[in-house]
Protein backbone atom coordinates (compact mmCIF):
# COMPACT_ATOMS: atom_id res chain seq x y z
CA UNK A 1 0.00 0.00 0.00
CA UNK A 2 1.41 3.46 -1.07
CA UNK A 3 0.82 6.03 2.31
CA UNK A 4 -1.69 8.18 1.26
CA UNK A 5 0.21 11.03 3.55
CA UNK A 6 3.78 9.75 1.11
CA UNK A 7 1.50 10.73 -1.88
CA UNK A 8 0.38 13.69 -1.05
CA UNK A 9 3.70 15.06 -0.47
CA UNK A 10 4.84 14.01 -4.01
CA UNK A 11 5.83 16.28 -5.86
CA UNK A 12 2.79 17.58 -8.35
CA UNK A 13 0.83 14.58 -7.16
CA UNK A 14 0.96 11.17 -8.54
CA UNK A 15 0.73 11.10 -12.21
CA UNK A 16 -2.58 9.33 -13.67
CA UNK A 17 -0.25 6.92 -15.59
CA UNK A 18 1.40 6.13 -12.28
CA UNK A 19 -1.50 5.29 -10.41
CA UNK A 20 -3.30 3.51 -12.68
CA UNK A 21 -0.26 0.86 -12.76
CA UNK A 22 -0.46 1.18 -9.17
CA UNK A 23 -4.55 -0.36 -9.28
CA UNK A 24 -3.80 -2.75 -11.69
CA UNK A 25 -0.07 -3.93 -10.47
CA UNK A 26 -1.39 -4.36 -6.61
CA UNK A 27 -4.91 -5.82 -7.54
CA UNK A 28 -2.85 -8.58 -10.26
CA UNK A 29 -0.48 -9.24 -7.23
CA UNK A 30 -3.17 -9.58 -4.32
CA UNK A 31 -5.33 -12.03 -6.55
CA UNK A 32 -2.20 -14.40 -7.81
CA UNK A 33 -1.04 -14.45 -4.64
CA UNK A 34 -3.99 -15.23 -3.06
CA UNK A 35 -5.24 -18.04 -5.90
CA UNK A 36 -1.20 -19.34 -6.00
CA UNK A 37 -1.02 -19.52 -1.73
CA UNK A 38 -4.75 -20.31 -0.45
CA UNK A 39 -4.72 -23.77 -0.76
CA UNK A 40 -1.26 -23.96 1.44
CA UNK A 41 -2.50 -20.78 3.77
CA UNK A 42 -6.48 -20.98 4.56
CA UNK A 43 -5.85 -18.00 6.66
CA UNK A 44 -4.87 -15.94 4.17
CA UNK A 45 -8.24 -15.23 2.41
CA UNK A 46 -9.66 -14.32 6.04
CA UNK A 47 -6.59 -11.99 6.06
CA UNK A 48 -7.78 -10.54 2.26
CA UNK A 49 -11.15 -10.09 3.64
CA UNK A 50 -10.11 -8.24 6.77
CA UNK A 51 -8.13 -5.42 4.59
CA UNK A 52 -10.84 -2.95 4.78
CA UNK A 53 -10.69 -3.23 8.62
CA UNK A 54 -6.87 -3.33 8.61
CA UNK A 55 -6.61 -0.44 6.10
CA UNK A 56 -9.50 1.22 5.88
CA UNK A 57 -11.43 1.99 3.37
CA UNK A 58 -9.96 5.13 2.49
CA UNK A 59 -6.67 3.59 1.36
CA UNK A 60 -8.34 0.79 -0.74
CA UNK A 61 -9.94 3.81 -2.90
CA UNK A 62 -6.67 5.24 -3.23
CA UNK A 63 -5.70 2.55 -5.25
CA UNK A 64 -9.06 0.99 -7.01
CA UNK A 65 -11.66 3.48 -6.84
CA UNK A 66 -10.96 5.32 -10.27
CA UNK A 67 -10.31 2.27 -12.23
CA UNK A 68 -12.01 1.53 -14.76
CA UNK A 69 -15.10 -0.45 -13.91
CA UNK A 70 -14.25 -3.42 -16.18
CA UNK A 71 -10.88 -3.78 -15.00
CA UNK A 72 -9.10 -6.20 -12.32
CA UNK A 73 -8.83 -3.48 -9.86
CA UNK A 74 -12.45 -1.77 -10.54
CA UNK A 75 -13.83 -5.41 -10.32
CA UNK A 76 -12.28 -5.60 -6.65
CA UNK A 77 -13.61 -1.92 -5.32
CA UNK A 78 -17.01 -3.11 -6.63
CA UNK A 79 -16.63 -6.46 -4.37
CA UNK A 80 -15.03 -4.82 -1.49
CA UNK A 81 -17.34 -2.26 -1.21
CA UNK A 82 -20.82 -4.38 -1.65
CA UNK A 83 -19.31 -6.39 1.69
CA UNK A 84 -18.21 -3.28 3.28
CA UNK A 85 -21.96 -2.20 3.01
CA UNK A 86 -23.68 -5.33 3.43
CA UNK A 87 -21.11 -6.15 7.21
CA UNK A 88 -22.06 -2.35 8.11
CA UNK A 89 -25.98 -2.24 7.55
CA UNK A 90 -26.64 -6.58 7.38
CA UNK A 91 -30.72 -6.14 8.12
CA UNK A 92 -31.18 -2.99 5.64
CA UNK A 93 -28.84 -5.76 2.82
CA UNK A 94 -31.56 -8.66 4.02
CA UNK A 95 -34.70 -6.41 3.98
CA UNK A 96 -33.55 -5.01 0.34
CA UNK A 97 -32.53 -8.39 -0.77
CA UNK A 98 -36.13 -9.93 0.35
CA UNK A 99 -38.09 -7.73 -1.32
CA UNK A 100 -36.25 -8.18 -4.68
CA UNK A 101 -35.32 -11.74 -5.00
CA UNK A 102 -39.24 -12.66 -6.10
CA UNK A 103 -38.53 -10.04 -9.19
CA UNK A 104 -35.03 -11.45 -10.31
CA UNK A 105 -34.97 -15.22 -9.62
CA UNK A 106 -32.53 -16.63 -11.85
CA UNK A 107 -30.34 -13.29 -10.26
CA UNK A 108 -31.36 -14.55 -6.97
CA UNK A 109 -30.26 -18.26 -7.98
CA UNK A 110 -26.92 -16.65 -9.24
CA UNK A 111 -26.36 -15.21 -5.91
CA UNK A 112 -26.93 -18.24 -3.81
CA UNK A 113 -28.37 -16.70 -0.59
CA UNK A 114 -29.68 -18.70 1.83
CA UNK A 115 -33.46 -18.73 2.60
CA UNK A 116 -34.96 -16.78 4.47
CA UNK A 117 -32.67 -13.97 3.67
CA UNK A 118 -31.14 -12.65 7.40
CA UNK A 119 -28.25 -10.31 8.25
CA UNK A 120 -26.47 -13.56 9.17
CA UNK A 121 -26.88 -14.82 5.83
CA UNK A 122 -26.20 -11.26 4.38
CA UNK A 123 -22.69 -11.53 5.91
CA UNK A 124 -21.93 -15.03 5.05
CA UNK A 125 -22.63 -14.68 1.59
CA UNK A 126 -20.89 -11.32 1.53
CA UNK A 127 -17.32 -13.18 2.69
CA UNK A 128 -17.92 -16.14 0.78
CA UNK A 129 -17.86 -13.87 -2.62
CA UNK A 130 -15.38 -11.97 -1.93
CA UNK A 131 -13.23 -15.33 -0.99
CA UNK A 132 -13.67 -16.71 -3.89
CA UNK A 133 -12.32 -14.02 -5.72
CA UNK A 134 -9.26 -15.58 -4.17
CA UNK A 135 -9.60 -18.82 -3.58
CA UNK A 136 -12.39 -20.10 -6.24
CA UNK A 137 -13.55 -19.56 -9.91
CA UNK A 138 -12.86 -15.53 -10.14
CA UNK A 139 -15.67 -15.16 -12.78
CA UNK A 140 -18.40 -16.95 -10.62
CA UNK A 141 -17.74 -15.12 -7.67
CA UNK A 142 -18.25 -11.69 -9.93
CA UNK A 143 -21.20 -13.32 -10.84
CA UNK A 144 -22.58 -14.04 -7.98
CA UNK A 145 -22.04 -10.40 -6.43
CA UNK A 146 -23.86 -9.10 -9.84
CA UNK A 147 -26.96 -11.25 -8.82
CA UNK A 148 -26.49 -10.28 -5.34
CA UNK A 149 -26.48 -6.33 -6.82
CA UNK A 150 -29.49 -7.06 -8.93
CA UNK A 151 -31.76 -8.40 -6.93
CA UNK A 152 -31.11 -5.60 -4.02
CA UNK A 153 -31.22 -2.54 -6.30
CA UNK A 154 -34.65 -4.25 -7.34
CA UNK A 155 -35.80 -4.44 -3.38
CA UNK A 156 -34.49 -0.70 -3.18
CA UNK A 157 -36.32 0.22 -5.50
CA UNK A 158 -39.82 -1.23 -4.56
CA UNK A 159 -38.59 0.55 -1.19
CA UNK A 160 -38.43 3.65 -2.82
CA UNK A 161 -41.98 3.49 -3.88
CA UNK A 162 -43.13 3.06 -0.41
CA UNK A 163 -41.37 6.10 0.70
CA UNK A 164 -44.00 8.41 2.38
CA UNK A 165 -44.52 11.02 -0.73
CA UNK A 166 -43.61 13.60 2.31
CA UNK A 167 -40.06 12.22 1.82
CA UNK A 168 -39.53 13.15 -1.67
CA UNK A 169 -35.99 13.21 -0.57
CA UNK A 170 -35.39 10.39 0.70
CA UNK A 171 -36.87 8.63 -1.90
CA UNK A 172 -34.66 9.93 -4.60
CA UNK A 173 -31.55 8.98 -2.64
CA UNK A 174 -32.94 5.50 -2.40
CA UNK A 175 -33.66 5.31 -6.11
CA UNK A 176 -30.20 6.68 -6.46
CA UNK A 177 -28.80 3.29 -4.44
CA UNK A 178 -30.63 1.49 -7.09
CA UNK A 179 -29.09 2.66 -10.23
CA UNK A 180 -26.04 2.89 -8.95
CA UNK A 181 -26.42 -1.24 -7.87
CA UNK A 182 -27.54 -1.98 -11.27
CA UNK A 183 -24.19 -0.26 -12.66
CA UNK A 184 -22.24 -2.26 -9.94
CA UNK A 185 -23.87 -5.27 -11.40
CA UNK A 186 -23.89 -4.44 -14.84
CA UNK A 187 -19.94 -3.74 -14.57
CA UNK A 188 -19.35 -7.47 -12.65
CA UNK A 189 -21.14 -8.94 -14.73
CA UNK A 190 -19.18 -7.52 -17.91
CA UNK A 191 -15.78 -8.20 -15.77
CA UNK A 192 -16.55 -12.04 -15.04
CA UNK A 193 -16.99 -12.57 -18.96
CA UNK A 194 -13.56 -10.81 -19.52
CA UNK A 195 -11.98 -12.95 -17.29
CA UNK A 196 -13.71 -16.10 -18.77
CA UNK A 197 -11.50 -14.33 -22.19
CA UNK A 198 -8.71 -13.87 -20.24
CA UNK A 199 -8.63 -10.31 -20.64
CA UNK A 200 -9.36 -9.06 -17.11
CA UNK A 201 -6.24 -6.99 -16.09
Amino acid sequence: MLDPNLANELPGGLDPAVTSELAHSSAAALVSRARHQAPQDPELVQRILGLVEQEGIEALASLWANAPAESLPGALWRVFMLRHWVCHAPQLAADRYRQGMAHHEVADAVAGVAHPPGPDEMCQLADLVLGGMFAGELDVALDRAAGFARVVATGAAFEADLVDPSAPTQAAEITQAAASLVGTADALQRAAARWRAGVLD
